[in-house]
Order: C-alpha cells, then sequence, then structure tokens
C-alpha cells in the first residue's frame, strides 16, 4: 500500500487521529527506514472476559500489525489497582494485584483470538511502575498542573455535581500517559472514553523529550440492545469466550439499524462492500435476516473457524428459526416454593442481579414454561418433578426441578 492507502485503511471504524499528518510523517519515516513503528493499546484486566466491544478497538491495532508494525498490548497491571475513573460519577474500588493477576491471564489467552502471538509483545505497566519510589512520583506530578488534570470532564461532572473525587483517581492519567514514555510509543490507541489518558500520554512524552505519540481513537459499541455501551454488568454483550451457538444467537437478536454498526466495527469489510450491502437491503434485493447471518459468521469465524461458523448457523435454524426447543436442555433441583420470577433467575443464575432480570422482563425477553412474562412480580411454584422451564432471551434455558 502507499502511504495514502494506508492511512484511508487505517482510518475505518475510527473516530479520531491526532494528528493525522503526524501519522504520515511517522510511516514515511518507518518505510525509509525500515524501523517499524511501534503501537500500543492499554486495557486493564478489571473483568476476566473480553467482549466484541473490547474487540473494536483491538482490531485496529491488529490492522497495524498487518502493515507490519510492532504491536504492544499492555495490560494494566498497576493502573488496574489505581481504577480509571473514565466515565465514572463515583469512585471505583480499585482490584487487588490477585485479581489483575489472574484476569491478565485470561486477557492473554483471548486477544491472540486477534492478534498474532509472535508478532506481539506482551507487557505489563508494574514492570516500571512498581519500580517507582516516592520520589519518583513527586517528579512525575510535577510534569502536569492541577488544571489540567480537572479539565477532565469525568471531575468536571463530579465537582458541579459535589461527589467526592480521591486522590488515587487524580493520578491515573498521570500513570496511564507515563506508560507511553516507558514504552516510547509512537501511536496509541483507545476509546473515545480514553482520549483525555491518551492526550496525557502525548504531553508526557513531549516533557521528556520524545517525539508526541499520535492518538487513535475508535467509537464505543452499543450491547445487544442498541442503546447502552456493551458491558458485562449491563448483560448487553456478547463474550469472546462464548460458545458459537451463543455467540450466533445473540448476534441475530440485535436490531437491523445496529447491525450496520457491528459491520464497520467488528468486520474486515471496506466501506464500499458495507454499503453495497446496505443498499441491497434498502431495495429489498437481500432480505436482511440473510445479511445478518452473514454478519454472525464472520464475527463468529474469527474466534472459531469458518466451519465453527457453519455449525452455528445451522443449530441456529435448527433451533429458533423453526421454533424448537434445545434437544438437551439443563436441569438444576431447587427447594420447592413460591419464588418472584426475578428472584428465581437470580437464584439459578439466569441472571447476574435482580435489575438485569427487571430489565429483560421489561423487554419481554424471559418466559415461563413457553409463555411470555408479562411483569416482575409474578410468582412461580416450584413443585413439580418434571420441572418448570425458565427462558432467557433466545438461547438460555433451564429446567427448575422441585426437590
Amino acid at each position: 500500500m502507499t502511504i495514502e492507502e494506508q492511512i484511508e485503511f487505517l482510518k475505518k471504524g475510527t473516530v479520531d487521529f491526532i494528528r493525522e499528518e503526524d501519522l504520515k510523517a511517522k510511516l514515511e519515516r518507518s518505510q525509509k527506514t525500515g524501523k517499524p513503528l511501534r503501537i500500543k493499546l492499554g486495557a486493564d484486566p478489571t473483568a476476566p472476559d473480553i467482549h466484541l466491544g473490547h474487540t473494536v478497538v483491538i482490531r485496529k491495532l491488529k490492522a497495524f500489525q498487518e502493515l507490519g508494525h510492532t504491536v504492544i498490548f499492555l495490560i494494566g497491571s498497576f493502573t488496574g489497582m489505581i481504577g480509571d475513573p473514565s466515565g465514572k460519577n463515583a469512585t471505583r474500588p480499585p482490584l487487588s494485584r490477585q485479581e489483575i493477576d489472574a484476569n491478565a491471564e485470561t486477557y492473554k489467552a483471548q486477544i491472540f483470538k486477534l492478534l498474532d502471538p509472535e508478532k506481539t509483545e506482551i507487557r505489563f505497566n508494574s514492570e516500571w511502575m512498581d519500580e517507582f519510589d516516592a520520589a519518583d512520583f513527586v517528579k512525575l506530578t510535577s510534569r502536569i498542573t492541577v488544571s489540567q488534570i480537572l479539565e477532565r470532564d469525568d471531575f468536571k461532572k463530579r465537582m458541579r455535581e459535589e461527589r467526592p473525587i480521591s486522590m488515587h483517581e487524580l493520578l491515573y492519567p498521570l500513570v496511564q500517559g507515563y506508560d507511553s514514555v516507558a514504552l516510547e510509543s509512537d501511536v496509541e490507541l483507545g476509546g473515545t472514553d480514553q482520549t483525555f489518558n491518551l492526550l496525557v500520554g502525548r504531553s508526557l512524552q513531549r516533557e521528556y523529550e520524545q517525539e508526541p505519540q499520535v492518538i487513535i481513537t475508535t467509537p464505543l459499541l452499543e450491547g445487544t440492545d442498541g442503546v447502552d455501551k456493551m458491558s458485562k454488568s449491563l448483560g448487553n454483550y456478547i463474550g469472546i469466550d462464548e460458545p458459537a451457538d451463543e455467540m450466533f444467537g445473540k448476534i441475530m437478536s440485535i436490531s437491523d439499524e445496529l447491525m450496520w454498526r457491528y459491520y464497520g466495527l467488528l468486520t474486515d469489510l471496506s466501506i464500499d462492500e458495507i454499503g453495497e450491502l446496505k443498499q441491497k437491503c434498502q431495495s429489498e434485493e437481500l432480505n436482511p435476516r440473510n445479511v445478518k447471518i452473514y454478519l454472525a459468521k464472520l464475527i463468529i469465524k474469527d474466534f472459531y473457524s469458518e466451519e465453527g461458523a457453519n455449525q452455528a448457523e445451522l443449530n441456529f435454524i435448527n433451533q429458533f428459526s423453526k421454533g424448537n426447543l434445545p434437544d438437551e436442555i439443563e436441569e438444576m433441583k431447587i427447594t420447592s416454593g413460591d419464588y418472584k420470577i426475578a428472584d428465581l433467575l437470580l437464584k439459578t443464575q439466569m441472571v447476574e442481579s435482580k435489575g438485569e432480570a427487571k430489565r429483560l422482563i421489561k423487554q419481554g425477553g424471559v418466559k415461563v414454561n413457553e409463555e411470555k412474562v408479562a411483569h416482575a412480580g409474578i410468582y412461580v411454584i416450584v413443585n413439580s418433578s418434571i420441572g418448570t422451564l425458565l427462558q432467557v432471551g433466545k438461547r438460555k434455558f433451564l429446567k427448575v426441578i422441585a426437590k
């Protein structure tokens, strides 16, 4: 590719390039010298699972890898203990090093579903931050002003609402920014919620007499509900470690409108190819359902295989399109009695919280014995050895049996 073609390739599915002319200069120098650029993506392992929302920016890291550059997946083993305040209106509890280390191991395994392990540097920011003493931290904090840190939208909002801001939160963007200095990164990637932190890194590199990194941000992906950012806590996520059948069903549940967003951010199809599919749907040359099946197969192929994607399609058609129940349904024995449906779903681990249960019921996503639940106040009687069939969404089934 020419430099211009590389930039166009990298711009797909992005929001900001800060600055594009800097990236062009770095790419030209790399091409001339044969020295690859150093591309950094950091992630705090605050949860053990990576979902499709995380892969939007990981795919951009993969794009740089395909162009021959050095990609660095930085695990925030130190910053994770501080807790990123991005988008938070309250102080988040920091994780322990043990929790961070456990989650980091799963991250390392999962990212190689997209990245080439032989061409990826895995680094931990505890490598250098654990070496910092009190004097080093004082020197680091001298590189930025309090007014600069308080320009952060999250902090300004909390101050207006008179919500507390802990001192350790003020240090977070500074520590994340120093990672770019330690790694001498040429480009740093992140979601749009990370823009402030990435800019701090650019600023600190100047302070340490390094050439400032280029910042590339990617949009935040909406979850299956099409409203909120994909999040495990909201129950609207698609995990990349989920079974292929589960992923397929969840992708098929998204709206036709959201489908195009997923095409743009989660596949390698070009903008022109996606535009052609959309135009054919609008002219009724293609059925949107079939285009959504194609999307599901493209995504699943990245994490499993083409064969796995084809099998997931077949299973979906057999199980859901024909209105059949699964051949095998898990069973659980519980104490007989009357249960509020939200309590029962939580007890049987069909949901992670009562809030999630109520949201799903409100959306019409919960059935008992194949009858849709109207509201969260309904009681379910569990007193049969035959069993009561619970269904959450289109993919979760459980038969509860009285013991």
